[in-house]
């Protein structure tokens, strides 16, 4: 089982918010759908889902195109901002209803996470506060029991205790009954040890799609005095450097040479969202690294 993602484009009047977009997930696995704000990570949940529709391109779950596809799309739930549900439906009843919508929806699992969340389920979905509102989706989402739970900035409005609640549930969940999860998030550093694959995403496209470990082994760190670091990178590819007083951090591509390397310097790999921020800051996005003269 999987979707895939065929060439797919979106605009806006002017605006074009994907760019022949083409990925697939695939089933069990974890992904982090990582692009700064506008970069198109909604956009492409809500095509996914059927919410909008693409001005090129397809997506199918199975081969069946997704659009207009009800078998398709009930394999499917999105968490996203905007609500579904009536404003005087209190949570308790949310539960139920969504339950009809989504037979396999756990609700003894859904009324236990509200407990451990302290969410009041007697409460308005819509008057419960951005924080709770997010608990409310993410229980749901945690609850529905279907192939494929998309994530658009699961967290937001949450405090630390909370997130942490909600990526250990998440794990739990996962290794009890494998689905494909896909994470969209600006906090990077939280999920780097949740996701398997990664699919950056940077003003409407594509820049990388694989496994987060291969992504991050293409790549490493040197640090030290900045005159050594500075003579060791001459000839190699830069992605870039941070400097604080005279020491340098520079992030490079390519397998470090540890035989050659000089005293007082160190080598360390390159994290998930150090590099996110060296690609997605690159005006063209480029990951080619420039040599260094």
């Amino acid at each position: 089982m999987s979707i895939v993602i065929n060439q797919v484009s979106k605009n806006f009047g002017p605006v074009q918010a994907l760019q022949n977009v083409s990925l697939t997930l695939e089933e069990g696995k974890i992904y982090g759908l990582l692009g700064r704000n506008g970069a198109g990570k909604s956009t492409l949940l809500n095509i996914l889902t059927d919410r909008i529709f693409p001005n090129g391109g397809s997506v199918t779950l199975d081969g069946a195109p997704v659009h207009n596809n009800d078998r398709a799309l009930s394999k499917m739930y999105l968490m996203s901002e905007p609500s579904c549900y009536p404003e005087s439906m209190k949570v308790k009843d949310a539960f139920r209803w969504t339950h009809r919508f989504y037979p396999g929806f756990d609700r003894d699992f859904a009324w236990n996470l509200a407990g451990a969340f302290e969410l009041n389920v007697g409460a308005k979905v819509s008057k419960l506060s951005t924080g709770y509102t997010s608990i409310f989706k993410l229980i749901v989402a945690l609850s529905v029991n279907v192939p494929y739970v998309l994530l658009d900035e699961p967290v937001l409005g949450l405090d630390a205790n909370h997130r942490e609640l909600f990526y250990k549930t998440l794990l739990a969940r996962y290794t009890e009954h494998p689905f494909t999860v896909v994470i969209s998030t600006h906090l990077i550093e939280e999920v780097a040890s949740l996701v398997e694959d990664v699919v950056i995403i940077h003003r409407g496209q594509v820049l990388k799609n694989g496994p987060c470990e291969g992504l991050l082994r293409q790549g490493y760190t040197v640090s030290g005095p900045r005159s050594l670091v500075e003579t060791y990178i001459q000839g190699k590819r830069l992605l870039g450097a941070d400097c604080l007083g005279g020491l340098e951090s520079a992030y490079l591509l390519g397998t470090p040479d540890r035989a050659g390397l000089p005293q007082g310097l160190e080598l360390s790999g390159l994290d998930l969202q150090k590099l996110f921020i060296l690609m997605t800051g690159n005006p063209e996005g480029a990951f080619s690294g420039t040599p260094r003269k």
